[in-house]
């Protein structure tokens, strides 16, 4: 709850957005995953979401920070945040792979789930047969 609270007044205008600096950010990167291995998952979401915030092309971190949201049922803000990573590192099969995933079975937006394994198929170098399946599943649901 005071994630979300906090969230929402960064997007609201309650922060400047801080200056790019890479370095501090791939430190909070550090802080957050040496964090999330000692069991301090708060501590780890703090520590990535403002390495995000200094640096959002990090895909690593967003993905980090977005699959930590997810593990407390925080659907959308992962959501949101895997949205903000594909802006800016769209390349990245597993921003793709994991937007269709939380999309799909906890937001239930079929429509974004179907798009996103598709541009995870599209980007991975090799083929998915459980992904081709879930496509072909979802494609079957949305009667395309």
């Amino acid at each position: 709850m005071a994630y979300r609270l906090r969230r929402a007044l960064c997007h609201a205008g309650g922060h400047p957005k801080p200056e790019p600096d890479p370095v501090k950010a791939a430190q909070l990167a550090a802080q957050g995953k040496a964090a999330w291995d000692n069991g301090a998952a708060e501590q780890a979401i703090e520590d990535w979401t403002q390495a995000v915030r200094l640096n959002p092309a990090d895909a690593a971190t967003i993905n980090n920070l977005a699959l930590a949201l997810a593990d407390r049922h925080d659907y959308e803000a992962a959501a949101d945040f895997l949205k903000q990573g594909i802006d800016e590192s769209p390349g990245v099969p597993e921003l793709h792979y994991n937007l269709a995933v939380i999309s799909e079975l906890y937001l239930l937006d079929l429509k974004t789930a179907l798009s996103q394994y598709r541009a995870y198929e599209a980007l991975s170098p090799e083929e998915d047969a459980d992904v081709a399946g879930w496509i072909a599943d979802l494609k079957r649901r949305l009667e395309e």
